[in-house]
């Protein structure tokens, strides 16, 4: 079979780890692809950087114009990270009809409507399985393994960073600030967090699989987004008490036609397949009408997980491009996708994405009151008063400061009067503070 020659857009941690476990695993890899598989050329910052290569070495090159849109190369694999260039380079690469394999969560969920326009307009196809879950299977899944269900909702720990500090939080007693600095310290988490920590990340990634999963376009911007920085050990330690652990879930659903999307920290029974997913790990808890309940489990970042992803990919776009050539280059009229191509877009609908103020959660609430008679009686009939019941409730007093906790969970709760009730707990005098506010799932 004629090799296929690939052009990577980047050959830092990620891109490296793709020359190496090429290199590695070449023979299991070209069995599967059905041809030899060459990296023949690199785009880089610095020709002359030091670089674990595995023994390979491909030409390397400044000029993106060498590899995307080039006609010696069959396939690009962008590895580069971020909106620009990379956003550039997979559009023109696809324009030019070279098949893409991307790791990029920023331009699929930002950009996805244009990329496979692109790769329709340019008889390419792109593929990218690396851009959610690092070594954790998830695209292909949703696109053809579950292909046949409705999915019902999308549960994921699609963050290994905020992870790996609530787990350090649960596990030791840590509170928010020095969990982030050990993750910090030990190359899980940047040094600016914002991404992660704020939930960016992860509303970037549900966009991708909420899209796939209802079969309509989800951008970030659908995304209702949350952090984890107001958690502390006192909301751990009471989550514990009550059965609980707090993960930053990702969290997608279809109801009556409108789709629900939202990042935030959320309370989840420790019985939840999700409460063990712990350190960095990533997991995906996936249901459908007919599977049911399934989990996808993994690490979920590095070079060698995302490069499996990256190359598994490879593999399929490879077979594909071989079918292409058997049929002698030329797509028939009447498709406009190849036959055998899986990941054309399937946004096929237009469907309404339910406001964050319209969604219906449990809640934990911890305040911070004057300790004075009254005041739990207050609180109670300021929630009563906006719909909102008390399931559970538990007072603290200080005596030191004169004030006292309060730790109380709602029955399920319209969003919107949960704020308005908070807002005006907020204005009360006996108030000090709202210290956190958790939703509950599971």
């Amino acid at each position: 079979m004629k090799p296929v020659r690939i052009g990577l857009l980047g050959l830092g941690t990620v891109g490296s780890g793709v020359v190496r476990l090429l290199e590695r695993n070449r023979d299991v890899i070209e069995e599967k692809a059905g041809a030899p598989v060459q990296v023949v050329r690199a785009l880089v910052r610095d020709p002359r950087k030091a670089r674990d290569l595995g023994g390979a070495r491909p030409e390397l090159t400044t000029d993106p114009a060498e590899v995307a849109g080039a006609p010696d190369i069959d396939m690009v694999v962008e590895v580069l990270g971020g909106t620009e260039p990379a956003r550039d380079y997979i559009l023109r690469a696809l324009r030019a009809g070279q098949f893409v394999v991307t790791a990029n969560k920023d331009v699929m969920a930002e950009y996805g409507a244009d990329v496979f326009e692109a790769a329709r307009a340019g008889g390419a196809e792109v593929w990218f399985e690396a851009s959610v879950g690092g070594g954790i299977p998830i695209i292909r899944p949703l696109k053809e393994s579950l292909g046949a269900n409705r999915i019902q909702s999308v549960l994921g720990i699609v963050n290994g960073t905020t992870n790996y500090i609530l787990t350090r939080m649960t596990r030791e007693g840590m509170s928010f600030d020095d969990a982030l600095r050990e993750a910090q310290r030990l190359g899980y988490a940047e040094p600016d967090p914002r991404n992660d920590v704020d939930g960016i990340d992860a509303a970037r990634k549900l966009a991708i699989l909420a899209s796939i999963g209802f079969l309509s376009r989800i951008t970030p911007a659908d995304v209702y987004t949350e952090g984890i920085g107001s958690i502390g050990p006192r909301d751990i330690e009471h989550g514990r008490r009550l059965g609980w652990t707090v993960k930053l879930l990702a969290i997608a659903r279809e109801r009556d036609g409108a789709i629900e999307a939202r990042v935030h920290p959320a309370f989840i029974p420790l019985h939840h397949p999700l409460a063990a997913v712990s350190g960095s790990l990533n997991a995906i808890f996936v249901t459908g009408d007919a599977v049911g309940e399934t989990m996808f489990y993994g690490r979920g970042a590095g070079d060698m997980p995302t490069a499996s992803s990256v190359l598994g990919d490879v593999i399929g776009a490879a077979r594909s491009l071989a079918l292409r050539r058997l049929l002698g280059g030329q797509r028939p009229e009447a498709a406009p996708y190849w036959p055998g191509t899986v990941l054309q877009c399937t946004c096929y609908h237009d469907k309404p994405v339910r406001p964050m103020a319209e969604v219906v959660t449990r809640t934990y609430l911890r305040l911070t009151v004057v300790d004075q008679p009254g005041v739990l009686a207050r609180v109670a009939g300021v929630l009563g008063q906006n719909g909102v019941s008390i399931a559970h409730i538990l007072q603290t007093p200080d005596e030191a400061t004169g004030t006292a906790e309060i730790a109380l969970v709602t029955h399920e709760v319209v969003e919107r009067r949960m704020e308005e009730a908070l807002a005006t707990l907020r204005r009360l005098p006996e108030v000090r503070a709202v210290e956190s506010r958790i939703r509950i799932e599971g």
